[in-house]
């Protein structure tokens, strides 16, 4: 089982939506997808006339914002990745985190800051994904989520893909942007990295600015009991090549 989250900045890139669902369609293990849209999410609020409202790279989500996260996220960008598999082939079917109560999440305060209408994961209801799973389609899941309050959140794509793969006792977890790998001081790929190594990379400031989270996404998998999880690029998910974190190399 491998669980694939594709960041949103290269969804416009139908070059990049044709090489991912040939990519997919070569898997011979079962996939699982989760995608961001940050990009799409940004862009519509600026037609919109929304200010976008970041904290230490968290996206602040009013009532209006959030509306326009499900129209990014769950209308366009869930969308054309479904077109792109399904053209190439690979059976696909496009859901939210709401639908069937898929993703249950809590109101995330973080640091103190409200968030406004932004969760974190608590329960993923598996049923759903193995009836897909075991009819042979592919889940394309975006991360918009439906608290225990009855309220619908957005919830970090990273965080999702995470939850899900815990839930599902995934093998492998890729992280997929425009990003190869980690680097290290010297710009070179950072192969492997265990839980010590990376949170000392942290603290030395080598791994910084928007790949802290996902590093520290990547680490929650781990500890969840993923046994790989890879940053990486495109590239590297068809060459299985990327910064690779593991639990330890003993």
């Amino acid at each position: 089982m491998n669980v694939i989250k594709v960041g949103g900045n290269e969804l416009s890139d139908e070059s990049f939506l044709r090489r991912l669902a040939l990519a997919v369609a070569s898997f011979k293990e079962q996939v699982v997808i989760v995608h961001g849209g940050g990009r799409g999410i940004a862009e519509l609020q600026a037609k919109l006339g929304v200010a976008t409202v970041m904290v230490d790279g968290l996206r602040v989500t009013d009532a209006q914002s959030l509306q326009i996260a499900q129209m990014a996220l769950s209308g366009d960008a869930n969308k054309v990745i479904v077109r792109a598999l399904l053209e190439a082939g690979v059976q696909a079917i496009g859901l939210s985190g709401v639908d069937g109560g898929l993703l249950c999440c809590e109101k995330k305060i973080y640091g103190g800051h409200d968030l406004g209408y932004v969760g974190q994961i608590v329960q993923v209801n598996r049923r759903i994904l193995d009836l897909m799973l075991d009819n042979a389609f592919i889940p394309v899941i975006s991360p918009i989520s439906l608290g225990t309050d009855g309220m619908i959140y957005n919830v970090n794509a990273d965080e999702a893909a995470g939850a899900i793969a815990s839930a599902l006792a995934a093998r492998r977890v890729w992280f997929i942007s425009n990003v190869a790998a980690v680097l290290d001081r010297n710009n070179r790929r950072i192969d492997t990295l265990t839980p010590s190594e990376a949170f000392q990379l942290m603290e030395e400031e080598t791994i910084r600015d928007g790949m802290v989270p996902k590093v520290r996404t990547a680490l929650e998998a781990v500890a969840a009991g993923v046994p790989e999880v890879y940053i990486a690029n495109l590239e590297g998910l068809v060459v299985e090549q990327g910064t690779r974190f593991i639990r330890s190399t003993t």
